[in-house]
């Protein structure tokens, strides 16, 4: 039989600060719902979510999202935990397994989960952790090792106080075990909510034993209340993906100064400098250095390429032996070939740079199709934009371009052409020939009008 998800996500989060959902939040680069839905969804459960403040903006999120789309409630009035339980579970059938999640406890270990799936085809499972200090979180009654409830923090006495294993808020039990149950939950406490813990003195109370999962990471089922808390689920979410690269054998100067926003594979002897962050898609291959506090977004490097500090490369597709900074910035829809190197405060924007091409320094290279063994001198502008329309630039193999020339586009460089310094070129260079244009005098044009988008 499958089993079913309940995600609550309807709170306020007024500790954040924030006109964003606070379950929008991101760690690793992803909201934090998203790290709940994906791991309850690859573990096989229909998610429902249960929505509230910025229920409107989570919906669209929800929308927008890869993956199935949960079923979604909406709790419009925020009365407790077991009153939020209680809108999603009409939807799901009595004899159905339900887990209960947490929107902002985005780094649920999936041995924990795997371990409460495992027991919540009957009775009641809670996951519990030990903290040095609980305070602030509901603790869990014991008596002769058996559970017979849990008291709140705001309801407990100084002796329940002093119990160190607290509850998380996540528990599993068949759907119409909760149905009874919460219908039976009463708000006669310090908050007036209808508190889900409740439900543990009914089970109790029914001859029901209550099991516990311990979780083995007190920080991994902590939940995110605001700044300090997130910032803290950020760095365990990085740490696991630092952990995880080196022991596939990358080498991180400092584990602790590295960022993982996305999905990065690599080959063999991999080095990745302090303060890099990696989003969307990477792949580095055998042999790749990425120097310090650099950007790779959705950018391929092939074997033995190095990226400088200080580069920021997004959609690049690169061959073997490139060389990148520092101080490189490379936009979408670029593809450079072997050997190919870019240097300090050159900027490449759609550019497919052949073989060996060179640009050292200063240059912009939008819009251009570039051959092998192309020098680009500093101070080199590929002219693409007219102020309406982009327009292309091809350059063929073996060109030399000089400094401070402008290429304006739509434009060809012939094999082998060499560009004087200085040159502004309108026109077809041809192939090994000398283009040189420079201005004489300043002239104006009557009647010039300002290009029109096609």
């Amino acid at each position: 039989m499958s089993f079913h998800a309940i995600v609550l996500a309807a709170g306020r989060g007024t500790r954040m600060n924030s006109a964003l959902p606070k379950v929008l939040h991101t760690v690793g680069g992803r909201p934090m719902l998203d790290h709940v839905l994906g791991l309850a969804q690859s573990s096989g459960a229909q998610c429902h979510v249960v929505l509230g403040h910025g229920a409107e903006v989570v919906q669209r999120w929800l929308r927008q999202r890869e993956g199935a789309m949960p079923q979604t409630v909406v709790q419009a009035e925020q009365l407790g935990t077991a009153h939020a339980v209680q809108q999603a579970l009409p939807g799901i059938p009595d004899e159905a397994p339900v887990l209960v999640l947490y929107g902002d406890v985005p780094l649920i270990p999936a041995q924990t989960l795997a371990a409460l799936v495992e027991s919540a085809r009957d009775g009641l499972t809670l996951v519990t952790v030990k903290l040095p200090n609980p305070t602030g979180y509901g603790r869990i009654l014991r008596s002769f090792g058996r559970v017979f409830g849990i008291v709140e923090e705001n309801d407990a006495s100084t002796q329940q106080k002093a119990i160190n294993e607290i509850n998380t808020g996540l528990l599993a039990a068949p759907a119409g075990s909760l149905k009874r149950w919460i219908a039976q939950v009463r708000n006669d406490n310090a908050k007036g909510e209808f508190y889900l813990t409740d439900i543990v003195a009914l089970a109790v109370a029914e001859g029901i034993e209550v099991k516990t999962v311990e979780a083995s990471d007190a920080e991994a089922v902590e939940g995110v209340n605001d700044r300090l808390q997130l910032a803290r689920a950020e760095r365990l979410f990085q740490r696991r993906q630092a952990e995880a690269l080196m022991r596939s054998g990358v080498q991180l100067a400092d584990p602790t100064r590295f960022d993982l926003r996305g999905e990065l594979n690599v080959g063999q002897d991999v080095f990745i400098d302090v303060g890099v962050v990696i989003e969307g898609v990477v792949t580095l291959g055998d042999r790749v250095r990425i120097g310090p506090y650099s950007v790779l977004r959705n950018v391929s490097l092939g074997a033995g390429s190095e990226v400088l500090s200080h580069s920021v490369l997004e959609g690049l597709i690169a061959g073997t032996a490139c060389r990148i900074g520092p101080f490189s910035r490379v936009r979408p829809e670029s593809v450079f070939d072997d050997q190919v190197h870019i240097g300090n405060f050159v900027e490449v924007k759609k550019g497919r740079l052949g073989r060996a091409t060179k640009a050292g320094h200063l240059a912009y290279v939008g819009d251009a199709k570039v051959g092998a063994d192309v020098n680009i001198s500093a101070g080199v502008i590929t002219c693409n934009y007219d102020g309406a329309n982009k327009h292309e630039t091809v350059i063929g193999d073996g060109a030399f371009i000089g400094s401070d020339s402008q290429l304006v586009a739509p434009v060809s460089i012939g094999d082998g052409a060499f560009i004087a310094a200085g040159s502004t070129i309108t026109q077809t260079a041809p192939a090994d020939q000398l283009s040189i244009c420079r201005a004489r005098g300043q002239k104006t044009v009557p009647g010039w009008k300002r290009p029109t988008k096609k």
